[in-house]
């Protein structure tokens, strides 16, 4: 078993797909199965059986893909260490980044800091921050950026803080907010699986329940802050959104949300990431640029 088969299994593990596994592999259906039989006669064991809904591995199958996904984590720390042997910035970096900040922040600077070290390939997932944090755990990635305030007990480092603030075509009368229609953010699904509602939603209740008595008049629920932007645009209402979304370009009157206690309401972005990981000189440099270009 080689590391093709080994990447191989992995995809069919989190898939569970020939189809979408092979997919990710970049070759057909039939090459990927004709793989999986040779490695069944190498092992002398089924590794798939197929059912209605795609592909499910076999228990013997579920070991190997364990087994595989250890490899391929070793094999890239050899691969990370030998590298820092001579403390040569190049190699792979991996990073896990939340998909807002992957959208609007991270760019620009990835650019910037391959223009410094032209050798260093990057690879970037962008995921909700809880699956970022997942993969740290998981050492999958070097480095995560995460939105919110999660328990993390390695090293990190506030990117900067946003304000929460609210949009509007014009300028409103707060005291009548209530009765104004808003256009509210909904968690997606698959971010709203667990019950307890985000802390940002919280703290967004809370500062709601200490103006008014009455509920928010609420038109429409979308899940994503750039629909609340441009349905404000169109004049269709007000809503509640993290800055990072609006811009001057915008055209739009933005008022911050500040606590009865004069505290503004703001939402982290964190770098997070191990201190022993520092210890690999492609991680340092870019903790390092990272705490220098986009600290603010």
């Amino acid at each position: 078993m080689n590391e093709k088969d080994c990447v191989l299994l992995q995809y069919l593990m989190e898939e569970q797909s020939l189809t979408k596994a092979a997919e990710r592999l970049y070759i057909t259906q039939p090459a990927l199965t004709y793989r999986l039989h040779q490695l069944e006669k190498e092992f002398g064991v089924p590794i798939i059986v197929k059912n209605a809904k795609g592909a499910k591995l076999t228990p013997e199958g579920e070991y190997l893909a364990a087994y595989a996904k250890k490899s391929l984590d070793d094999l890239n720390k050899m691969k990370d260490y030998i590298t820092n042997m001579r403390n040569e910035v190049k190699g792979t970096l991996r990073l896990g980044v939340a998909s807002y900040f992957g959208l609007y922040k991270l760019p620009p600077l990835l650019k910037k800091f391959k223009d410094h070290y032209p050798d260093v390939q990057i690879n970037v997932t962008c995921a909700l921050s809880p699956e970022i944090l997942d993969q740290l755990h998981q050492e999958e990635i070097h480095v995560g950026v995460v939105r919110g305030e999660y328990s993390w007990h390695g090293a990190k480092s506030l990117l900067h803080d946003e304000s929460i603030c609210i949009i509007s075509k014009e300028a409103l009368d707060l005291e009548r907010l209530p009765e104004l229609p808003q256009i509210h953010y909904k968690e997606p699904k698959i971010k709203a699986a667990s019950p307890a509602p985000s802390r940002l939603s919280e703290t967004i209740q809370a500062w709601w329940h200490e103006r008014y008595d009455a509920p928010p008049t609420i038109t429409m629920q979308v899940d994503a802050y750039e629909t609340c932007k441009e349905m404000v645009k169109h004049g269709l209402g007000y809503s509640i959104v993290p800055g990072v979304f609006v811009s001057p370009e915008d055209g739009l009157h933005t008022v911050d949300l500040i606590r009865k206690n004069g505290e503004p309401i703001k939402r982290n972005t964190w770098m997070l990431y191990q201190e022993t990981s520092l210890s690999l000189a492609i991680v340092d440099r870019f903790v390092q640029f990272m705490k220098t270009e986009h600290t603010s």
